[in-house]
């Protein structure tokens, strides 16, 4: 008799939580969607859920940014591990078979900072060419360790361990063969765990290899391409990944081969870090000390690939977890350096600094379940005249954009960077609209086209948030008042004449008293704008862990502010860090990202992509496409750009790009629609992980896809104005 299985996706409860299912003993499981999945629709508030379990250890410290010890993997001259430099890593686009054009490829990498560069080698004629790209490239003096990407394999790996310093396999594929999604069942475990020996026979002749010639592997777990065995077992979730790296992992200790380190990547930042952290928890309980490669695969290109990258990968470099990153971009490989040095730098400066805050013990935040806190949303009251609060705030998640009085200047060039329609000069909320507006200053009262534009604004919905003390000295007609905490604990104090609500300030340095005070508050919101010198992710977790601790259900708002004009990339990778941190524990109503000296529409939108991100509201398509390798099939970047141009003006929908089978049909889980490179210059077209129509020459593929979308009612035709702004309202490509 077979043994019941839990429901892959798990059960939603209060405040958006999914409860993530425990491992299946036995049983099987079809075509379901990934565990976050669920989360990015709007969650409705229900019970109370029980309080859940702690999480196990997963960090050094929850409360400063400690790097976790590992053992030294040796990958040739470089070094991997706690004790050295976080190594930064890309992986080639070109051909394998054409030698001279991969080793000026791996020169460029090199010289741009790759510490190593994985290529990949699908067949014996690749293995082949990788021992002339490695001899090349000592004549030229480049040292740089190579790393073979190797899917489905074995002995092709046998073959290029003799030439490559490192070799990368994946679980996924080494032995159970190409992606299926049949359905397997396993009566008794007995049955899973002899076909577990079955791939000791096929792996254990590489591990003794890579023993005898001083050769790294990297046992690379993809949330796209779990092996049929493995999602039979445990179901598309972390603890698949996982168990399913631990089975190649305990062969290798089996062998006594310990130069060995681990990856769990998926295209959901929100899934990656749920499984890297539970990688981590195991290996604490386990007692193991093998190194962590991060990567968020098939990020994508421009600001939303970078952004997604800085969720993923620094948030846990902020936890002190992760020793070598790729960043996988739909870019030329060199390219991806800059954002991994940037963020590797910003995990190396947190150890160095011991950021942190204070020591505490968290009693609220577990790892195992993605739980997203919603707070109470505005309600209309008696007294608040022609102002409707109610659109203050989104219950997806909300974008505040901060205004100057030289933008109130010109108002219709305001009212497009804040993501207005425009009707007869007259703003209008639409999808990828600010939510609210914060002013520092408000224009003196005989300044009548600057107040015309802020109470057309407020007419629209969107609102106005200012100082209490600017408000006491120009009080400005329905705007919201901002008021620090310290100053409301005796009670918030007079309001000005016009104003009737008020938000609440802190900056993580208040009491656990003081924060609890706010139950006795009716602010609408909170802005959380860490004081100078404070840690953001850890200061605001203890904030959060007092507020959910005294069940408080006020929105908090993160507000992140610097002074001067860093470089775009360097603003999505800081704000993606810090607030994206925060935001993958569901910790987090919304952000208001205030830098004076930027574009006003650039914060807005990047601000929608990190909520988006981190797959809270959707105001765009999303696109899942992979970083190209030598198994592209067509030319990445030129297609991808060809799709979204076509399709960009989509919110809600999902769009896989990939360059050939091999992760795929996996990754695609998270996808509603996918194109895949099936044969050179044939596309096959997935509705989720099934494909429904194979070998489309490539010319008519995109127009194919689209009359897809519309079979399955996605399609909305595109505004005239989304046709001329799309390009804007993508900001794909990062420019400084």
């Amino acid at each position: 008799m077979q043994a019941p299985t839990a429901c892959l996706g798990g059960e939603m409860g209060a405040s958006g939580r999914v409860n993530l299912p425990a491992p299946r003993s036995c049983g099987s499981v079809r075509h379901r969607r990934n565990i976050v999945q669920a989360v990015s629709a709007p969650a409705q508030q229900s019970a109370p859920a029980e309080k859940a379990a702690p999480s196990g250890k997963y960090c050094e410290s929850t409360w400063q940014t400690r790097r976790r010890p590992t053992r030294t993997v040796e990958v040739g001259p470089v070094r991997i591990g706690s004790e050295h430099k976080i190594a930064l890593q890309t992986m080639t686009t070109t051909d394998t078979r054409d030698v001279d054009a991969t080793v000026d490829q791996v020169m460029r990498c090199a010289d741009a900072g790759a510490d190593m560069v994985r290529i990949t080698v699908q067949g014996m004629q690749e293995a082949k060419a990788c021992g002339k790209i490695r001899d090349r490239l000592f004549q030229k003096g480049y040292s740089t360790p190579l790393v073979a990407d190797i899917h489905f394999q074995p002995k092709v790996a046998m073959l290029v361990a003799e030439a490559f310093e490192k070799i990368r396999i994946n679980p996924g594929n080494f032995s159970d063969g190409r992606k299926t999604f049949e359905e397997m069942t396993y009566d008794d475990p007995a049955q899973f765990a002899a076909e577990r020996e079955y791939m000791r026979t096929k792996f254990e002749p590489l591990v003794e290899k890579c023993k005898r010639l001083n050769r790294a592997m990297r046992i690379g777990t993809n949330h796209g391409s779990l092996s049929a065995r493995i999602l039979s077992f445990y179901g598309d979730t972390p603890r698949g990944m996982v168990e399913s790296a631990f089975e190649f992992a305990d062969m290798c200790r089996d062998m006594n081969y310990h130069n060995f380190l681990f990856s769990m990547k998926a295209s959901n930042p929100l899934v990656m870090v749920q499984a890297y952290r539970l990688l981590a928890e195991e290996m604490y309980a386990k007692k193991w000390d093998y190194p962590i490669h991060l990567g968020v695969t098939e990020a994508g290109e421009g600001e939303d690939g970078r952004m997604k990258s800085a969720i993923g990968i620094g948030s846990l470099l902020m936890d002190g977890i992760g020793d070598t990153i790729r960043v996988s971009l739909t870019e030329d490989p060199e390219l991806e350096m800059d954002p991994c040095r940037q963020l590797a730098g910003i995990g190396e400066r947190a150890v160095a600094e011991g950021l942190g805050v204070a020591e505490f013990h968290e009693t609220t935040r577990d790892t195992h379940d993605f739980g997203r806190r919603i707070g109470q949303l505005p309600e209309q009251r008696q007294g608040d005249g022609k102002y409707d609060y109610r659109s203050l705030l989104h219950r997806d998640g909300s974008v505040l954009s901060a205004v100057t009085l030289q933008d109130l200047a010109n108002p219709d060039l305001l009212y497009r960077a804040l993501g207005c329609k425009l009707a007869v000069g007259m703003p209008f909320k639409d999808l990828a609209t600010s939510d609210a507006i914060f002013l520092r200053d408000v224009p003196p009262a005989d300044d009548f086209e600057a107040r015309r534009a802020l109470s057309r604004l407020a007419e629209s919905g969107v609102h106005s948030i200012v100082p209490l003390a600017t408000l006491q000295q120009t009080p400005l007609p329905g705007a919201v008042a901002a008021i620090d905490l310290r100053d409301a604990l005796g009670g918030a104090p007079p309001l000005p004449e016009g104003t009737t609500r008020f938000v609440i300030t802190v900056d993580g340095t208040e009491t656990a008293d003081e924060i609890r005070s706010l139950k006795d508050l009716d602010a609408v919101m909170v802005l959380l704008r860490t004081a100078p010198g404070v840690s953001r992710i850890h200061a605001s977790r203890r904030v959060f862990d007092v507020i959910k601790g005294a069940d408080l259900q006020v929105p908090v708002i993160h507000h992140q502010w610097l002074p001067g004009k860093p470089e775009k990339d360097t603003l999505v990778i800081s704000t993606g860090t810090e607030i994206g941190g925060l935001l993958v524990d569901g910790l987090g109503d919304g952000v208001l990202v205030e830098y004076p000296q930027e574009d006003l529409s650039f914060l807005r939108v990047m601000s929608f992509g990190l909520l988006q991100g981190a797959r809270m509201r959707n105001i765009k398509t999303e696109y899942v496409s992979c970083p190209s390798c030598g198994r592209t099939l067509f030319d990445l970047q030129e297609v991808t750009e060809q799709i979204r141009t076509k399709t960009g003006h989509l919110p809600g929908v999902s769009i896989a790009v990939m360059g050939c089978i091999v992760n795929g049909p996996g990754e695609m889980a998270d996808a509603d629609f996918g194109y895949v490179g099936g044969a050179p210059g044939k596309i096959d077209l997935y509705v989720g992980k099934e494909v429904v129509r194979r070998a489309i020459p490539m010319e008519g593929a995109c127009d194919e896809l689209i009359e897809l979308i519309k079979q399955h009612d996605r399609w909305v035709e595109m505004e005239p104005e989304e046709e001329e702004s799309i390009e804007e309202r993508q900001h794909q490509v990062v420019t400084s």
